[in-house]
């Protein structure tokens, strides 16, 4: 049984990863690892809050590995800390970590080096997957997502805190990624198949910081 870390934003695509790998014969999820921005208890680019992130992996029945970064947070400073992560899932018995990347051949080859200086195996199981397809399986199955962040280079400012569905995708500018693997926008996962049970959310303020529109999110009562 290969014991695997799995990489977690929140977003519909480590959500679609976990989906991915809980149909793969041999292998056992350990835990959801994120990355949080000390200052503001929340995660980097998504800006989802931290009680949310709990939530959502206590939906997915998994433990929640939180790895606190300084802001702002050096690259030395990221990977000391991702390091020291790593080497606790060594000890326990851990020997990959997966992620959802999509189709950017840098970001993987940087996560392939630093997962070989861990002494940790890479996975990708979403790789190369075409994204057209990949965004109306995920609908389709019932994945609903909110659009927690938008770059309004690359999207109508309109187009913030809409929910990830047939409808959005058919909205989405057509040199838009679906999936949003250019940085298009991050999202938070509420529903879907990848969970055990919908987590109750509500929209918040919206706030704009140069190019992007960050909508908050909360626990609905």
């Amino acid at each position: 049984m290969k014991r695997i870390l799995l990489s977690w934003s929140g977003g519909k695509d480590s959500a679609w990863a976990l989906l991915e790998l809980r149909r793969q014969p041999g292998i056992e999820i350990v835990a959801l690892l994120t990355t949080f921005n000390e200052a503001f208890d929340r995660v980097a680019m998504h800006a989802v809050r931290s009680e949310l992130m709990r939530a959502q992996a206590d939906a997915a029945g998994l433990p929640l590995w939180a790895v606190p970064l300084p802001w702002p947070c050096s690259n030395e400073q990221y990977e000391e800390r991702m390091a020291a992560v790593c080497a606790r899932a060594r000890g326990e018995g851990i020997s990959a970590v997966a992620f959802g990347d999509l189709f950017l051949e840098d970001v993987r080859a940087y996560r392939e080096r630093q997962m070989a200086k861990a002494g940790l195996e890479p996975l990708f199981p979403l790789w190369a997957k075409p994204t057209p397809e990949l965004a109306r399986e995920m609908v389709a199955a019932g994945l609903r997502a909110t659009l927690t962040c938008i770059d309004t280079e690359k999207l109508p400012a309109a187009l913030a805190g809409r929910e990830y569905d047939q409808e959005l995708l058919a909205d989405f500018p057509p040199e838009a990624d679906p999936c949003g693997e250019r940085g298009e926008f991050h999202s938070f996962v509420h529903t879907g198949p990848m969970l055990r049970r919908p987590i109750p959310v509500r929209r918040g303020e919206q706030r704009r910081d140069g190019r992007f529109i960050f909508t908050d999110l909360l626990l609905a009562e």
